[in-house]
């Protein structure tokens, strides 16, 4: 740990879902794993270290302590990691953030949700299975390509050029706001997130 980040005064472990490797960096499976870089990069977390099955940092957001976990598994062994690095640090479901792309929201709209189901989501439902369906998740909207039989490609493609100013706008919203998430006030984050990209 580094000085000053005591786990008696409490933490907060958020997990950006994605899958590891660079074929995948670019894809909309992999937007957690983009929000969560993004959040080390803006609040300046420490480096990653190799621990629970995947990368973990340690870092503030305000006041608040953090540790942010990229699951090295693919994403759907990522309960194992998660499930894992709570146990160690002896937290519960309760300071769980999960950060996930939702075919259910139009693209790089933002929802905050506390507990619900998987909507098919592997990474969901592999924590659902070690942890329970009662954590905190920030739903990154995708959109939906129109038809079920194109779910698959389009979750697992890249974002297109012409996407990529929009998604940086979303990710940079996210980590600017991501105080408001840190504090527990999830409706202020949703509602300065939106505000910011309105602009």
């Amino acid at each position: 740990m580094r000085p000053g980040f005591h786990l008696e005064d409490g933490v907060q472990l958020w997990v950006g879902l994605g899958n590891p490797g660079p074929q995948y960096a670019m894809h909309r499976h992999n937007v957690g794993f983009m929000a969560a870089d993004t959040l080390s990069e803006v609040h300046g977390f420490g480096p990653a270290q190799k621990k629970f099955k995947g990368w973990l940092q340690e870092g503030r957001i305000g006041p608040e302590k953090i540790l942010l976990l990229k699951p090295g598994t693919f994403m759907n062994e990522s309960g194992r990691a998660v499930a894992e690095a709570l146990r160690f640090y002896k937290l519960s479901t309760a300071d769980l953030t999960v950060f996930h792309d939702e075919l259910d929201l139009a693209p790089f709209k933002i929802k905050v949700k506390q507990g619900g189901g998987t909507a098919g989501h592997n990474g969901l439902r592999s924590i659902d299975q070690h942890l329970g369906a009662d954590f905190r998740r920030v739903r990154l909207g995708i959109g939906h390509p129109g038809h079920k039989d194109r779910v698959t490609g389009y979750v697992l493609g890249n974002y297109a050029k012409d996407e990529i100013d929009d998604l940086a706008d979303m990710l940079g919203a996210v980590a600017a706001e991501a105080e408001w998430l840190a504090k527990g006030d999830d409706v202020r984050f949703m509602n300065d997130v939106a505000l910011r990209l309105a602009d």
